[in-house]
C-alpha cells in the first residue's frame, strides 16, 4: 500500500494480527482476576479494621501486641468526654478565629457532625462532663474526671477527652498520672473555634476542631497507644502528656516536644509510630505500670493545696510568707537557671 505523506502505513489485515495477541491477554487477565477476587464478607460479618498502623520497633510487650490486633477484627469502642474548650467555641463570624464564646456546644453534636465516616472506625458514645475553659477547672473537678475517665474504660476500649488548650498539658499529665488502665487515652481540642453565630452555625473557616476530634477517635480505636498512659493529639501529631507543652499563644502547631519529639503522626487511615514512652517496657506488669495516684482511694478534699511562685529580677519574698501563713501544704519555687531566687525569696523559703 502506497505511504501518506511519505509515512508508511498497516493493512487492517496486518494491524489485526498485531492485536490479537493483546487483546487475548487483555481478556485473559481480567477473567483471572474475577476468578482469583476474594468474595466480599457479608454486611454484618467481622471485617479486618481499615487503619493501617505502624509501631515502633522494639516493644516486646504481649499486652501491647494483643490489644493492637484485637481491634483489626472488630470495630472498637470509643468513649469521647468533652470538657469545653475553643473546640466547643462559636465564633461572631466565620472568619473570626480569636473572637468567641468557648464552651458552647456540645459534645454529641460535635460526634454527630463526624457521622457517617467516625461511624466506620468505631462505635462512639459521649460523655458531656462539663463545658467551660480549661482555666476554670478546680482539683476536685480533675478528680472527678479521672474517675469519669476510668469508668468508661471499664466497657471501651479507648477515651478521648476534648478540653480547652490553656491548661491543656496540666489536663493530659494530670491523667497520665491518676488513670489506673492502661487503654488509650487521648486528649485534644482545638486552637480555632468549631462554629460561627450559634452552635448550629456554619463552620468557622480553617477550623481544626472537627480533624483534630476524628483523628483523636481514630487513634484511640487503633490501640497503638496502648500502654502509653495519657497522649496529647492535635494537629495530625501525638505526644507523650509528661514531654508536651504549649508554645504559641495562636498558632495552629502550638504543642510541641522540644528535646524528645513527637510520639507519632496521623495521615489519614495511617498512623504511624515514631517512639514509645518508656513506660510501655512495663506493660506486661500491671503493678510496675501502675502510678501510685488511685483517686478512687483518695477523696477530693484531701488532696493538698500547693501553689507556684516565680522566681524573676529582685524578687521579693512576701508571696511565699503569705502562701505559708494561709496553710498551704506545698509550695514550687520555679526559678531561673537550675531553679535560682532572689535573696529576699530564697530566705523567705528558708
Amino acid at each position: 500500500m502506497p505511504s501518506l505523506q511519505g509515512r508508511p502505513t498497516i493493512s487492517f489485515r496486518r494491524l489485526g494480527a498485531l492485536l490479537t495477541p493483546v487483546i487475548t491477554a487483555a481478556v485473559s487477565a481480567v477473567v483471572v482476576l474475577a476468578v482469583t477476587a476474594e468474595p466480599r464478607p457479608p454486611a454484618d460479618a467481622p471485617r479486618e479494621h481499615a487503619l493501617g498502623v505502624s509501631g515502633p520497633e522494639g516493644i516486646r510487650s504481649v499486652a501491647y501486641t494483643q490489644a493492637v490486633a484485637a481491634v483489626k477484627t472488630r470495630k472498637p469502642k470509643v468513649t469521647v468526654i468533652g470538657t469545653g474548650g475553643t473546640i466547643s467555641g462559636v465564633a461572631t463570624s466565620r472568619s473570626s478565629f480569636t473572637d468567641y464564646q468557648s464552651g458552647r456546644i456540645a459534645i454529641k453534636d460535635m460526634v454527630a457532625q463526624l457521622q457517617p465516616e467516625i461511624g466506620e472506625v468505631a462505635d462512639v458514645t459521649t460523655v458531656q462532663f462539663g463545658n467551660k475553659g480549661s482555666g476554670g477547672y478546680s482539683m476536685a473537678e480533675f478528680h472527678a474526671l479521672t474517675l469519669a475517665v476510668e469508668s468508661a474504660l471499664r466497657s471501651s476500649d479507648g477515651v478521648v477527652v476534648t478540653s480547652g488548650t490553656d491548661t491543656m498539658e496540666e489536663f493530659a499529665y494530670w491523667l497520665d498520672l491518676t488513670v489506673q488502665s492502661r487503654k488509650p487515652v487521648v486528649l485534644t481540642g482545638a486552637m480555632r473555634p468549631w462554629a460561627a453565630v450559634t452552635p448550629d452555625g456554619p463552620q468557622v473557616i480553617g477550623a481544626d476542631g472537627p480533624a483534630n476530634l476524628y483523628n483523636s477517635i481514630v487513634l484511640a480505636a487503633s490501640q497503638s497507644t496502648y500502654c502509653y498512659g495519657t497522649v496529647l493529639m492535635l494537629g495530625d501529631e501525638f505526644h507523650a502528656a509528661r514531654d508536651v507543652t504549649k508554645t504559641s499563644t495562636y498558632r495552629m502547631d502550638t504543642f510541641q516536644t522540644r528535646e524528645l519529639g513527637v510520639l507519632g503522626w496521623i495521615d489519614g487511615p495511617n498512623i504511624k509510630v515514631g517512639r514509645a514512652p518508656s513506660r510501655v517496657d512495663d506493660c506486661d506488669d500491671k503493678n510496675r505500670w501502675l502510678t501510685p495516684f488511685n483517686m478512687s482511694r483518695i477523696e477530693p478534699t484531701a488532696l493538698p493545696r500547693v501553689e507556684v511562685v516565680y522566681g524573676y529580677q529582685q524578687a521579693g519574698g512576701e508571696a511565699i510568707t503569705a502562701y505559708a501563713a494561709a496553710g498551704v501544704k506545698g509550695i514550687v519555687t520555679a526559678g531561673t537557671g537550675s531553679g535560682g531566687l532572689s535573696s529576699a525569696q530564697s530566705s523567705a523559703r528558708t
